[in-house]
């Protein structure tokens, strides 16, 4: 199963330096909704078979020009929710690196628990625990694989990440998600497989599955082994 994590586009929040968190009102500023508008495009010629998404207000008009292109009606998932920073919520960015929180977020997020709000750890479990139930979900509803998107928040899909690159959530800190970029993560039964992190641009079919084999002639479907060498392609 192939998974694209859309981060919401940029937010009202993002130009004016806040922390968004769970916030009510936050909306898509004038360049956010042009990503919106944009993300059709960059996923034309891809059979997205479902799209999942956060509560929040700046993933649902993110996803709203897909849903609308594909005739989808998009699942709401808690579990992609913000992270719940609370105390920190809705404060200056510039106001939190003088925390003595912000270090520990910053080089051992692992141990991270926002003031009135939830660790970082949470989040990641939360996340991960999300993304691979609709992975079960929708290959059994299909029988074969699918790809499907995953639309939420910057910290979620670092750490999401983070999991399927078999990095320590300590390391998170260490990808780059901007807003409206698309990570792509396809499981298998033994492992993840990263195509794509932060990527604001270019062709992403060669991350769409093969189609399923024939029953007769399967081999015990596709391979959950690393090609050695980095492989050729298709």
């Amino acid at each position: 199963m192939t998974v694209i994590l859309l981060r919401h586009g940029r937010s009202t929040s993002n130009t004016a330096g806040t922390l968004a968190g769970r916030s009510e009102g936050v909306e898509l500023d004038e360049v956010g909704r042009e990503q919106a508008e944009k993300v059709v495009a960059r996923l034309d010629g891809i059979p997205v078979a479902a799209i999942v998404r956060s509560p929040l207000l700046r993933c649902e008009q993110t996803v709203a020009p897909l849903a609308a292109a594909r005739s989808l009606d998009p699942v709401v998932e808690d579990r992609l929710l913000e992270v719940d920073y609370g105390e920190w919520t809705g404060r200056a960015i510039k106001d939190l690196t003088g925390e003595k929180l912000w270090k520990v977020v910053q080089h051992h997020p692992s141990a991270a628990v926002f003031p009135g709000g939830e660790g970082l750890a949470d989040v990641q479990a939360r996340a991960v625990r999300a993304v691979r139930d609709h992975d079960e979900r929708l290959a059994a509803e299909a029988g074969h694989d699918v790809v499907w998107v995953a639309c939420t928040h910057g910290d979620v899909i670092k750490s999401v990440l983070a999991d399927a690159l078999g990095s320590h959530l300590d390391q998170f800190q260490r990808i780059v998600v901007d807003p409206s970029s698309i990570s792509v993560v396809r499981y298998t039964e033994t492992r993840a497989f990263v195509h794509r992190v932060g990527d604001l641009g270019g062709d992403l079919r060669q991350v769409v599955p093969p189609p399923p084999k024939d029953p007769e002639n399967a081999d015990g479907g596709e391979s959950s082994d690393a090609v050695i060498g980095g492989g050729a392609g298709r």
